[in-house]
């Protein structure tokens, strides 16, 4: 999966005193100007599949990283991914 052309991911710098976890990131869209806010979990996955990894390989990194999630990783990834894409924020290479 890619972002398109008009979109762009940036990572949200954590706040003073954060303990480095993960913040999420924001999408925007240059076409429209919406912000897209992705919290920790979503940027996970997209991460994920930016990096190259699969709809199972990024729904695998989801459970090995929020174990209370495993039981619905697949679902959840499958329906984000259907989401960014009908958004036209995520496409297929």
């Amino acid at each position: 999966m890619r972002l398109p052309d008009h979109v762009t991911l940036t990572p949200v710098d954590p706040e003073p005193g954060d303990d480095g976890g993960q913040n999420g990131a924001v999408l925007l869209d240059e076409r429209t100007g919406r912000y897209y806010h992705l919290n920790p979990t979503a940027h996970l996955i997209v991460a994920g599949l930016l990096e190259g990894a699969t709809q199972a390989e990024a729904a695998e990194r989801l459970a090995a990283a929020c174990p209370d999630a495993a039981a619905r990783a697949d679902t959840d990834t499958g329906e984000l991914i259907a989401h960014l894409t009908r958004a036209g924020l995520l496409e297929r290479r």
